[in-house]
């Protein structure tokens, strides 16, 4: 096996593990929220005496849908592509990479991974937000301090979901921003890494063409002593 086809073999074994660690944090993550997500919605309990803002009730259920819709399109992806790239990588044979289908795979890997730490830990977030509006909403002032206190108009369920869209906000913009920056992040460091690797190649074609060339040179030199 010549060199460059070694450092081919050597860059696609990298990208089948990293695709079957994406796939497998993929998983696991989007099992977990979207279990979380599940138990939010049944174990919430709504209170029949109070009228609670259609607008609420329907971003509720509408957040809780789609989350759960997108952690389980993720954890399908996953489960479907994950054992094809388990059994390739447990076999010790280097040109057994070539029957991963990772290579194939790739965008609905990374749709996968987009899903379910961006889209989803996102609506995790607004689903966390809108959980507290619906627990807290409905609990009104304690009678005694509601004669005491006819001029404050805040009760302490609605305080209580204020606070939490309070420190929510500011935790989904710095989410918004961190993930961004990671992205972008990881775009420049994958396109660096491109260009050293095409580098790399490049060299490495250059130093087996100066071999064979090389290897050549003796032959063509005797050549002419064989023909008197």
């Amino acid at each position: 096996m010549s060199l460059n086809e070694h450092s081919l073999q050597a860059l696609s074994w990298r990208k089948l593990y990293l695709s079957r660690a994406k796939l497998k944090a993929t998983s696991r993550t989007s099992a977990l929220l979207s279990g979380f997500a599940m138990v939010a919605m049944v174990e919430v309990q709504l209170e029949r005496d109070y009228s609670y803002p259609p607008g609420l009730l329907i971003a509720f259920s509408a957040c809780t849908t789609v989350l759960v819709a997108v952690h389980l399109f993720a954890l399908m992806i996953s489960t479907c592509i994950l054992p094809n790239l388990e059994a390739v990588s447990n076999v010790h044979n280097l040109n057994s990479v070539k029957e991963s289908p990772h290579e194939r795979m790739h965008r609905h890997i990374e749709l996968a991974w987009a899903f379910s730490t961006v889209i989803g830990t996102f609506l995790f977030l607004a689903e966390v937000l809108l959980l507290c509006w619906v627990k807290f909403l409905p609990l009104k002032k304690h009678k005694d301090t509601q004669t005491t206190t006819d001029n404050s108009t805040v009760s302490a369920g609605e305080a209580a979901a204020y606070a939490s869209t309070a420190i929510m906000v500011p935790c989904g913009l710095v989410f918004i921003v961190f993930a961004v920056h990671f992205y972008r992040s990881l775009v420049s460091h994958k396109t660096d890494r491109q260009f050293q690797e095409l580098e790399e190649l490049s060299n490495i074609t250059r130093l087996q063409n100066e071999l064979d060339h090389r290897a050549d040179a003796p032959n063509i030199q005797s050549a002419p002593g064989l023909f008197p």
